[in-house]
Parts: C-alpha cells; structure tokens; sequence
C-alpha cells in the first residue's frame, strides 16, 4: 500500500523563492492519466546546449537550457554510456553519448520503484533527441515521481523533481533514483511526502533538497569508462567516496522536519573568510610528466581588479542572508573567496617541479538554500562556480568544481547582537583543469589538464563595525597550525635538501599592544631530494611578530571608496604593513570580541597554511558530549603520498579522561612509481577507536590512540575543539589540523 501522505492535488503555483536556480518553488500534483508519447509533433523549443565543449565562468558546471518552457515543463536528455550508444549517439560531457529514447514513461513509485500510478503528463519532441513533458497539474517536488528511458536493452532513471528543469537521465540519475528511494523505510519517506504535502499548514523548507539534488547530481566531473553498461557505471559512481558521501548525505539531509527549517535571527551578516586547502592530483599538461602526482595548496587571498572606471577590491568573505517570501523564512549563503596555490609536481624518477605563477583565481559557492538545525549546524548541498584564468592568453584554463555537502557549525549569537560570530566547516570536493581553445568567439573545452581533489578548511568570522586591535591588547591565545613548504628539484638544479615538508605547530600567543610572542612547539615531515621520507622532527617556533588592523576598502554613501577596519588583520614580522601591501607572515581575521583569529599563513621557512588562535578558556574541559571532526590530513611515504580528509567523524567524550572516534574520512593516495592517483575513496573503521582524553589547564586538550594523537585546545563556550593531528601507520606518517565542533546528542 503506498503511504497515505503521498501528494495528490495538494499543490503551490510554481514561483522563484531563491537568487539562484538551487531552489524553485513548484507545484505537487500528481494527477492519474497518463498520456500517449506524442513523438513527432511540431514544437517551438530552440536546439538544446550539449555540455561536451562549452565552458562558461559562474556556471555550476552542468549546461542547462530552460528556454521557451512553460512554468509546468521539464527538457529531458538521455545520455548512456559508450558501449551502450554503439555506433549512434552525440559525445557529450563525462564520455557520455546523448541518444534518442527508445521509450519515455513518467510514474509515481515508493521504495519498490515499481510504478504504482502515473501522473497527468504530456510528452512531446524537441529538438536533437530531446523530449519536452508537461505536468497537466504542476511540477512535483517530491522523490517519488519517476522519468523512465529505455535504449539499447538498458533501462535509466531520474527524478523528475530538478531545480532547473533540465533533466538528464544518466547514469548519475539513476545512482540516485536507484540508491536513495530504495534506502529510505516506509516510516522515513512517509516523513519525506509529510514534508512534501506540508499537511499540517506550516512550510517545510527541505521539500526542496530534491530539486537541488537532482540537479547538482549532475556537476560532478567523473568520467564513466566507455566500456561499462549502466549498472556498471552505477557501481562505478558508488565507488566514487566524494559522491557517494555526497547523495547519502544530502538523503539524510531531507529526513529533517519542518521544525529544522530554521533561518538566522539577522537579516543578513557578512563574514571575512580564511580558507586553506590541500590538493593531491594528477598533472597531464606537459607529454614527459603526464600522469605524475601533483601535490598543491590554495590560500585565501585579495584581488584588485583594474579598469578605465578605477579599481575594485575584493576580499575572501561569506554572506549570510535571511528574508520572509510569502511568509517563508528563508536562510541564504553565498561566498567568493580569491585565493593563490602553489603545486610540486613529483614524477616517477624522483623529480620535483615546483608550479608558484598561478593566476590568482576564485573558490566561490552559488546563492543558495541552507538549513539551520538546533541553532548550530548550518546544513546544504553546495554547488561551487567554474572559473577561468588566463582569458584572451596563451594559456586559457576552465576550473571545474565539484559539490559538496556542507555541515558547518554556526555559534550562539552573543549576548546583544543578532548575528553568529563564526562559521566554521570542512568539507571534500574536487574538480579538474581544462584547456580552452576560442572558437567563434566562445570557449569550448579541449585537453584535460589536472585532476585534482581537495580537502578544506574554511572559517568564516563575522564582520566588526570599526574593529580596534586594542581589543586584542593584554591577552593570551592557544595556537595551532598547518602548512607546507614546497621546493623544485630535478637533476642539477636542487638548491635544498627537503622538497616538501609537511608543519604543524602547537602553542601560545602572548598579545600586547600590537605585539605578538608567539611560542610554539613543532612537528615536521619531510621528503628529501632523493625521494626519501623520514620521521617525524620536533622543534620549536618562538618568534615575536606584530599584528594590525588591514582596513578594507568599501564604498561608503557620499564619500566613495574609503578604508574601513571591519576585523581583517595583517601579520609581520619587523614592520607592520600597509592596507595593500602583503604582509610577511599572513592575513586573517578575527570575531568582533576577538576570541577567535584565523590566519592564512605565507611565510619564509614556513610556507603556505592555516593558523588558528582562540583565547585561553578559563573552564575545565568538556566531560561528556558529541562532536563533528572535520579537517585535513596530509601523509608521506618514500613511494607514496597520501591525502586524507575527516569527513564529518564522530568524536565521542565520555568521560574526563575517555573517549571514542567513529572514523570516516576520504582518501586519496599516489603511488609514485605507479604513476597513479587513486579517484576519492571513502574509509571508515570497524569499530570505533578508544582514545584517552587529558589536558593540562587553559583550555588544552588531547587524545591518544597508539598510533593516532589529536592534541590541541577547546574553547571558551567548550563547543569547538581544534587540534593537531598525528599518525603513523605501517605504510606512511600523516600530519594534520582537524576542528572537532559539538552536536546534539
């Protein structure tokens, strides 16, 4: 029997409640007549847009062409693998070839997905195999409503719920359809169609988790092998961890209630950014280093744009956005950060080739629904933006992004202000770097360039009104730190010995004024010129630095372009630093009461990281509670390298001595003489691992397995922890900066 809550003709007029495609208010109708296929009949749509070639910026990746359709119409493709188009079939993105359907069925269906009724639809013909279908009673959004193809033998589906109404039935639809209905209990979709039919009068936002899902499915860069059939390509995406973690989440994601469908109390708040992340990957640009592994770093940076208007300035920030439509509370996130990266290329024999020329380019999300749940974790599937460096030069390159699943932790507002001070996150995501070639005046892909995949951390504190460094003045911080050094070497030309050194550092800052003594105790990994790695190789930083305001310039009514002090901050070492100029240590920022400060560091003989630093807590350690560890790992071996990324682990204290980690983490791992970089791959552990839990006064905290220690500190609210990680395991040693941050029981 099929839930009594399924959506019949209770239904909304379609209507744009977001600033960007990732949501679309439609209708829930599902009426029971199903229609002849009117193949053949006449239509007005234009030719569709085939993602093979075109690449354009702030797109998501994946082409879509809504023109001409009515409010209640949807364009669907059909693309199957190589081996199942044969001889026929346009080439389109990710080796896929766009077929004609041998037959298009549209139906209603549960866990089974056997169809149980059909909907009122119309299917027509549209130009270069399309088909054009019309739901007589409004779009639906629930899970349910199934688009069915057939060609060549094979069988493929997709929901027909999709944020731009652009469907693709492939073998990334079907990973979905087949995947995530079949997953869920009869209790849980009951609550999924509860929320979809909102029969209780109240809106539950997460209805639309499936428009987006739907659609960002499609943005995910993986190639499927020519050689696979459907279900063997479906297996093949399940092995993918990135994007398997990446649907399992977001289906998880839509069991929250209406009750969770929260928005932040301030109508908006915007927020400085550091950002770091580490990329392992595979170089294909030149023929003599194709296939070598690639290890890179990307930093949060400023960029200044020029023209014969003036100069604009832009700074790595987040924006969080609440409004009311139609009585509809609404949170909104969007984000734009610049960054730099810097790559070693390490090949087979032991060369290294260091890349530091990158175009300062653009890690930036598309506006977009987010949820709030239990007024601390800031929930959404994100889609992040294309970019291209080096337009109109020799060396045109389009950036691909992957999605991914955000889980961030937002704090309490404090105590007279609407607004969370901090929102702080990790995630995985992935992309590659494409040569494009001019042709007509468009940009069309040519040659794969780099594969990349990537681990992130990213803080994001919120914006001071006329921020004072006085603020900081007469206070002691706990500090911990991440980073990498990367040095070229290939037959004679090897100026050091260490090519890629791996730092972490943990300790305390003493402020004054706007001085900073700083005394760290580190750890170091290093791989030396002849490809050997050794252990690991403590030491210590103790250094006296100077912090200061960097003013940002922003427009104020009346008065144009004018220098305004909103919480960034410079590090230096002897000077302090002009608004423009680049420090000698890093740029930051910190929280308008300055208990947190976060760094992306950019120093000689540290190299390139992340820095964080929160205010000694007074309190005692937390004794019990539930936090998510998010962060990166980097590791080495003489013959390997190793990139791994905690992905939303359960840290467990149950006591004050004990607790437990329930592991789940991404890997990626190049084998150097292979000359291989294994895709995403998701690992966790039999067993939860036990951990002693200790500490020593001013919020120090650790945790120690045999061959795992996470050391570092909590902070004052006693919710977030942030903490050095290290390990060695029979086949390499990893170092590592991981944010644990609490969640309800």
């Amino acid at each position: 029997m099929f839930p009594k809550t399924f959506c019949k003709n209770n239904y909304l007029n379609p209507f744009a409640l977001l600033v960007s495609s990732s949501l679309l208010l439609s209708a829930c109708s599902l009426g029971s007549d199903a229609l002849e296929d009117a193949a053949g009949r006449s239509n007005s749509f234009p030719p569709a847009q085939n993602s093979l070639d075109d690449f354009t910026p702030s797109s998501t990746g994946d082409s879509s062409n809504s023109a001409n359709l009515e409010s209640n119409q949807i364009r669907v493709t059909l693309e199957v693998p190589a081996s199942v188009a044969g001889e026929d079939g346009e080439e389109t993105r990710r080796n896929l070839r766009i077929v004609e359907p041998e037959s298009l069925v549209v139906y209603e269906t549960d866990q089974s997905l056997n169809p149980l009724d059909y909907p009122n639809v119309r299917i027509q013909s549209a130009q270069d195999n399309r088909r054009i279908i019309t739901f007589e009673n409004g779009l639906p959004l629930a899970p349910t409503v199934i688009i069915e193809a057939t060609y060549g033998g094979e069988t493929l589906r997709s929901l027909a719920a999709d944020a731009d109404r652009d469907v693709k039935i492939n073998p990334f639809s079907e990973y979905l359809a087949s995947e995530v209905l079949a997953s869920y209990s009869l209790s849980e979709l009951d609550r999924i169609l509860d929320c979809v039919n909102d029969s209780e009068g109240s809106l539950c936002l997460n209805k639309y988790v499936w428009g987006t899902l739907a659609d960002q499915v499609h943005d995910f860069e993986i190639d499927i092998p020519g050689a696979l059939n459907v279900q063997q390509a479906v297996s093949f995406l399940g092995e993918r961890g990135d994007f398997a973690n990446y649907v399992s989440s977001m289906a998880e994601y839509a069991l929250l209630g209406r009750s969770s469908s929260g928005k932040i109390s301030a109508s908006s708040a915007d927020y400085n950014t550091a950002l770091w992340i580490a990329e392992l990957g595979q170089t294909f640009r030149e023929s003599t280093l194709a296939g070598s592994g690639q290890w890179g770093v990307r930093s949060a940076t400023e960029k200044t744009v020029s023209d014969l208007n003036g100069t604009g300035y832009f700074y790595p920030g987040l924006t969080l956005t609440s409004f009311d439509v139609f009585g509809i509370s609404v949170t909104s996130l969007a984000s734009d950060i610049p960054y730099n990266r810097k790559t070693l290329i390490h090949t087979a024999t032991d060369e290294f080739f260091e890349r530091n020329a990158w175009k300062i380019n653009t890690h930036s999300s598309a506006p977009g629904a987010a949820t709030i749940e239990d007024n601390t974790r800031l929930l959404a599937g994100r889609a992040l933006y294309q970019s291209i460096t080096g337009q109109a030069s020799s060396e045109t390159i389009g950036w691909t992004r992957n999605p991914y699943y955000l889980n961030a932790y937002v704090s309490e507002p404090a105590e007279g202000s609407d607004k969370p001070d901090r929102v702080a996150s990790g995630y995985f995501t992935a992309g590659k770097a494409i040569e494009l070639v001019s042709e007509n005046g468009d940009l069309k892909r040519d040659q794969l360039l780099e594969d990349h995949y990537m681990s992130v951390l990213e803080l994001n504190l919120l914006q001071s009104e006329n921020f004072e460094i006085g603020t900081l003045d007469a206070r002691n911080y706990n500090v911990v730190y991440l980073a990498t050094e990367m040095n070229e070497c290939y037959p004679g030309t090897c100026e050091t010995t260490e090519v890629m050194t791996i730092e972490s550092g943990l300790g305390r800052w003493e402020i004054y004024g706007d001085s900073v003594t700083q005394t760290l105790d580190t750890l170091s990994l290093a791989r030396n010129n002849d490809g050997m790695v050794g252990t690991f190789v403590p030491d210590a930083r103790s250094d006296s630095w100077l912090i200061s305001e960097r003013p940002s310039r922003v427009f104020s009514a009346g008065e144009g372009q004018v220098l305004k002090s909103l919480g960034r901050l410079s590090l230096d070492r002897n000077e302090t630093s002009a608004p423009e100029e680049e420090p000698q240590v890093g740029k930051g920022a910190t929280t308008p009461d300055g208990t947190l400060m976060a760094f992306n560091i950019d120093a000689t003989g540290i190299g390139k990281g992340l820095l964080v630093a929160a205010e000694e807590a007074g309190t005692s350690r937390p004794s019990t509670g539930r936090f998510r560890l998010q962060g990166i790992g980097l590791a080495m071996a003489t013959d390997s390298n190793r990139l791994a990324h905690l992905n939303n682990a359960l840290l467990t204290i149950n006591s004050s001595t004990s607790a437990e980690l329930e592991l789940d983490r991404l890997e990626v791992v190049h084998d150097v003489d292979a000359k291989t970089v294994s895709t995403p791959v998701a690992v966790g552990a039999s067993s939860p691992i036990q951990l002693a839990y200790a500490g020593s006064g001013s919020g120090s905290a650790s945790f120690a397995a045999t061959d795992l220690t996470l050391e570092g500190f909590f902070t004052a609210d006693r919710d977030q922890f942030y903490l050095q990680v290290r390990q060695t395991t029979p086949d390499d040693q990893l170092l590592g900066l991981v944010m644990a941050t609490r969640i309800p029981w």
